[in-house]
């Protein structure tokens, strides 16, 4: 059973201020609307989009309400604090590379058999320093690259990287790169000992993919779903691209998948599949 841990704003991709404004928009709602319809003052809901927090729980209840927020979650923002599990262990290695990216983070993963040295990497940062920088150690070698979408920052590392490690193959979906293996919703690799699945995950851009890994010799473990700009510890991406597909995409996944299995996202700390269930502000 894994147990709950605090985790400060600072490790968070989102504050309450970011859900707000992500939640009015995937609602249609103006902060006037939000205010006629909570009973919020408009003020205070400016001042909480600029982080400026001094919501009581009945307001927070009514803006869950009529935002259709997970009440338990937003509380837990809005309070400087959001739980997540303290994690067991996996029946492999997974490197979390963490790079600075604009005010926050973006990561990099790189997921490996126990005591090896080489490791299948999914996604590749901002750039070729950055990445090298979070490198760990016992990684000497790649086996192959998934992507799962072409955003500076979760791509940009890419071509350097390749530049040093030609032979390397790259897994992703249709993006503004030659030379790559392209993968839709429903493909399955078999690659070092482990099933890498490809979920179609659109909705932050038109083609974004996730993936689920699991070790062929650990089939009753959940594994770690890679998750992109899909959903982060507390919150979800944004939705550029189409924010109904996005949510559509997320609850399906909070559904669909065993409890255990770990969300490694793009930006933020690890969480599980279960924790999101219990917490994430957008499942309602």
């Amino acid at each position: 059973m894994l147990e709950a841990v605090m985790v400060n704003y600072s490790e968070l991709e989102d504050e309450l201020g970011d859900v707000l404004e992500k939640a009015m928009k995937y609602s249609g709602m103006t902060e006037e609307c939000l205010a006629r319809e909570s009973g919020v003052s408009i003020s205070k809901i400016k001042d909480a989009e600029d982080y400026r927090y001094d919501l009581t729980p009945g307001e927070l209840r009514n803006l869950a309400n009529v935002l259709k927020l997970n009440e338990v979650g937003l509380s837990a923002l809005s309070g400087g604090r959001y739980p997540l599990p303290d994690f067991k262990g996996l029946p492999f290695e997974l490197h979390t590379l963490a790079m600075p990216f604009s005010v926050g983070r973006v990561n990099a993963f790189l997921i490996a058999a126990r005591g090896s040295p080489t490791g299948i990497m999914f996604d590749t940062g901002n750039g070729y320093g950055e990445l090298m920088d979070a490198w760990p150690s016992s990684i000497r070698e790649i086996a192959a690259i998934f992507l799962t979408h072409w955003d500076a920052d979760h791509a940009g590392g890419l071509g350097e990287l390749l530049k040093h490690n030609p032979d390397i193959p790259v897994y992703a979906p249709p993006g503004s790169s030659s030379g790559v293996a392209l993968l839709s919703g429903g493909d399955s690799i078999r690659i070092q000992g482990f099933w890498i699945q490809a979920i179609d995950t659109r909705g932050h851009s038109e083609r974004h993919i996730s993936y689920h890994v699991r070790r062929e010799s650990a089939a009753d473990s959940g594994g770690v779903l890679v998750a992109g700009d899909l959903i982060f510890a507390g919150s979800v991406a944004c939705g550029f691209h189409s924010p109904r597909e996005l949510l559509s995409n997320v609850r399906r996944i909070l559904v669909e998948m065993d409890g255990e299995t770990v969300v490694a996202p793009g930006h933020g700390p690890l969480t599980t599949i279960e924790n999101e269930r219990r917490y994430n502000v957008f499942n309602y």
